[in-house]
């Protein structure tokens, strides 16, 4: 008699079993937990809070999913990637049904990310592409090739290259961090629009380091920036006059303009190069008021945590995200898809932009 309702409970459990196997299958056969949407809570990996780029994106992150019905984590892993992928394998053991990985190392989170897999967690790539593994859903940010062209043809204007073949300048080039795969963007986007000039001799770089492993910069460290630009003004700098710096980064900016004040530039006699950047970060952007950086690229991170948003809400609810790029993003083991923005050139005359669309206020920036 006792052994009719083990057996009914059984056969019902493998009908259950069935259903939900049927159910995953029916929903294309996803490896991902059906208690996902909204509700659940989404892990965002920052990588430090040593920029102020970072601490916004993370805050616009938190702030609109939040909005859009999640809760969120937000940690910030202080630049040591040992402590990114602590805190990735925390949020993957607390369940979280989704995480959004701006890395510090693209190249270090294969092993976590296996595990993110197992557990059914999806996964974003934020502005940084993560490399080595399949298990990346999709990729946001901007068009960073772009950024590369509009800081190096901002350079090419500013020193009136086109204007005459006895134009000529000294440029010298910065990188980001190696490990950080926008880098070779960067610099891959700039050097489409320099090569030229450098064969027609109308660029010089007195350094001679004008290769990308040459001029990165570890982490995007702006103390590292200036210490490499004392050692290049002091080396190749005696008499002659350095005319602009190709530097993809305001926070390496801001140190780069250091090194040149303590060179003597600066003074009415004698003013800054050409000082490009990235990121419209406030210390840049009063910088670029009073006359010191010269350019930096807007990148509405606003507008990215949108489209993060976007994507990660279609995939916690089994949707297909609206993404903008399927080809060119490939990290070594798929092609990731996209969603790109367009970022925006911004110098002394159009630096209003920024108070426009809301980004500064007005008394912030003066």
């Amino acid at each position: 008699m006792r052994t009719l309702p083990l057996t009914a409970a059984a056969v019902a459990a493998v009908l259950v079993g069935t259903l939900t196997a049927c159910g995953q299958e029916a929903r294309g056969g996803s490896r991902y937990k059906p208690d996902a949407g909204k509700g659940s809570t989404v892990g965002l990996a920052m990588p430090t809070k040593s920029s102020q780029r970072w601490i916004t994106d993370g805050r616009n992150m938190a702030e609109q999913f939040e909005e859009a019905g999640y809760k969120t984590d937000l940690q910030y892993g202080d630049n040591k990637v040992e402590n990114q992928v602590a805190q990735i394998e925390n949020m993957i053991t607390k369940g979280h049904q989704l995480l959004v990985i701006a890395a510090i190392d693209g190249s270090a989170l294969n092993d976590v990310l296996d595990r993110a897999h197992d557990a059914g967690t999806r996964v974003i790539a934020y502005d940084r592409l993560i490399m080595g593994t399949p298990n990346i859903d999709g990729y946001v940010s901007f068009d960073n090739e772009r950024v590369g062209a509009l800081q190096a043809q901002y350079v090419v204007d500013a020193l009136e290259l086109e204007n005459g073949a006895g134009r000529k300048g000294n440029l010298e080039l910065f990188a980001g961090s190696p490990d950080d795969n926008n880098t070779r963007y960067f610099w891959s986007g700039a050097m489409d629009v320099l090569e030229p000039w450098f064969k027609k001799k109308q660029l010089t770089v007195r350094s001679g380091q004008t290769k990308m492993n040459q001029a990165t910069t570890l982490r995007w460290d702006g103390g590292a920036a200036q210490k490499r630009m004392d050692d290049i003004l002091s080396r190749h700098y005696g008499s002659s006059e350095i005319d602009a710096v190709l530097s993809p980064y305001d926070g390496m900016s801001i140190g780069v303009i250091s090194a040149l004040k303590g060179a003597g530039y600066g003074t009415k006699s004698r003013p800054y190069p050409v000082v490009t950047g990235q990121d419209a970060e406030l210390a840049s952007v009063k910088s670029i008021v009073a006359g010191g950086q010269t350019q930096t690229v807007f990148k509405d991170t606003r507008k990215l945590a949108e489209q993060a948003v976007q994507v990660g809400d279609a995939l916690l609810n089994d949707k297909k995200p609206k993404y903008n790029n399927t080809k060119d993003y490939d990290n070594g083991e798929k092609v990731v898809p996209a969603i790109l923005l367009d970022p925006v050139s911004v110098d002394k005359s159009n630096v209003e932009l920024l108070v426009e669309e809301g980004f500064y206020k007005k008394g912030q920036i003066s």
